[in-house]
């Protein structure tokens, strides 16, 4: 199924709200657009890399990510849509506990969106292989 450009746009804001909420700390508001049986999946090299099934099993990684950090900032820099996903280009700063010193990354998050609800997510050290994943080819970036 590919996302209409009314449904893209909702799908999006909802991804602002939640990235938003994580920044905050609130994960409750973070998970609130997610499918109830989400598959949501982190790749082995990230700390509590992994498959984390349904609301609560999304809710416990997104508290974990941030249990050995004094401050976490996931700033969505691009979204990209394509057929039923979106890949989302994220700037992740962590400022650890007791450290004076900020580790970051650019990674992306990739979302399969049904029925308006986020059915899958994705994540990938790599932007390349996130959207070659959700098969988003040359010609098709914005």
């Amino acid at each position: 199924m590919k996302l209409n450009h009314q449904q893209a746009e909702d799908a999006i804001a909802q991804l602002r709200a939640a990235y938003a909420a994580f920044n905050r700390g609130d994960i409750d508001s973070a998970v609130r657009f997610l499918d109830p049986r989400i598959e949501w999946i982190e790749p082995a090299e990230f700390p509590g890399g992994g498959t984390y099934l349904g609301l609560e099993g999304a809710k416990q990684y997104l508290t974990q990510s941030r249990a050995g950090a004094a401050q976490v900032i996931s700033e969505p820099e691009q979204f990209i849509t394509s057929k039923d996903r979106i890949v989302v280009f994220v700037h992740a700063r962590v400022l650890p506990k007791g450290s004076s010193t900020w580790s970051e990354a650019r990674l992306a998050d990739v979302y399969t969106f049904r029925d308006g609800r986020a059915t899958n997510m994705r994540a990938f050290a790599k932007r390349e292989d996130a959207l070659r994943w959700a098969g988003v080819t040359a010609s098709s970036k914005p």
